[in-house]
């Protein structure tokens, strides 16, 4: 494998069994948290030779992976023992009340972040309360998305030359398409379904 460019290696997401390899590759220290292997690699993508990269600690027993009983919202992300796995799985589907969960693209980059910077201030609630707001903008950027759909085909349609302000009667009515259970989008049914709500603005 060619060596990375620290912009490579910043936009990809590397498992800590990958980042091990990587580590022997590049002659660093191969022992240590996924932090602490991550600011190895920085560091000699920076520029600082291997020779002057040292192991932050000695090998000890191996920290054991938290159970899911053992993991709070205060758990820190990173050199806690939590990790992405079936534990951390039924910790979510118990906090969430779902039967199953599946974990998120935002999760882990969250998590990655931490361990780039080694930031071990962050916890699973800190996670949680992340998650969630990227959660709530990916919605947001879905509804705007949908509208600007819903705007196109209605004003696309020769039944919305009739109006006066077409872009005032798409409102209306994607105000009754976004609370149905219907898929949200324009269908001409809804010109008859509202008619008394519109026809004011009928040329």
């Amino acid at each position: 494998m060619d060596k990375l460019t620290i912009e490579e290696y910043q936009q990809k997401y590397f498992y800590k069994i990958e980042l091990v390899q990587l580590c022997r590759q590049y002659k660093l220290p191969t022992y240590g948290t996924k932090a602490e292997l991550n600011q190895y690699i920085i560091k000699y993508l920076s520029g600082v030779p291997a020779k002057n990269i040292k192991a932050k600690r000695c090998p000890s027993k191996k920290a054991q992976h938290l159970r899911a009983n053992q993991i709070t919202l205060n758990t820190k992300l990173i050199n806690s023992g939590f990790s992405f796995n079936n534990e951390a799985r039924q910790f979510f589907a118990n906090y969430f009340q779902v039967d199953k969960f599946s974990f998120k693209k935002s999760m882990a980059i969250i998590k990655r972040r931490a361990e780039l910077e080694n930031d071990d201030t962050i916890t699973v609630g800190d996670l949680i309360k992340k998650m969630q707001t990227v959660n709530t903008k990916a919605t947001h950027e879905e509804h705007t998305y949908q509208w600007n759909n819903f705007v196109s085909d209605f004003c696309s349609c020769k039944q919305s030359n009739i109006f006066t302000n077409k872009l005032k009667v798409a409102a209306i009515l994607w105000q009754h398409v976004k609370k149905s259970t219907h898929t949200k989008t324009f269908d001409t049914q809804l010109l008859n379904q509202y008619h008394a709500e519109i026809k004011s603005f009928i040329k």
